[in-house]
């Protein structure tokens, strides 16, 4: 095995990188943001009851707008990184 040293000098001598693995991100998009749907409510329903503040509510909405442009980011990128 060669040592970092050699590696940094030559790195044309370094294995290439695996290909990337094919994976579908809606599940996971989606489940983040109904994880969020139901902490918002929760929190919600807790601040109501002055239990907690509303910076967690806005944490919450904040969750669920990225998660919105996650998906509007993987609907225009599927091709790129599935191969479609």
């Amino acid at each position: 095995m060669p040592s970092h040293v050699h590696l940094v000098l030559r790195p044309e001598t370094r294995r290439p990188a695996p290909e990337p693995l094919r994976v579908d991100l809606r599940p996971i998009l989606l489940v983040g943001i109904a994880v969020f749907v139901v902490a918002g409510i929760v929190c919600g329903l807790l601040m109501i009851l002055d239990v907690t503040a509303l910076r967690h509510v806005l944490i919450c909405v904040a969750g669920v707008s990225l998660g919105l442009v996650g998906l509007v980011w993987e609907k225009k990128h599927r091709a790129d990184y599935r191969g479609v």
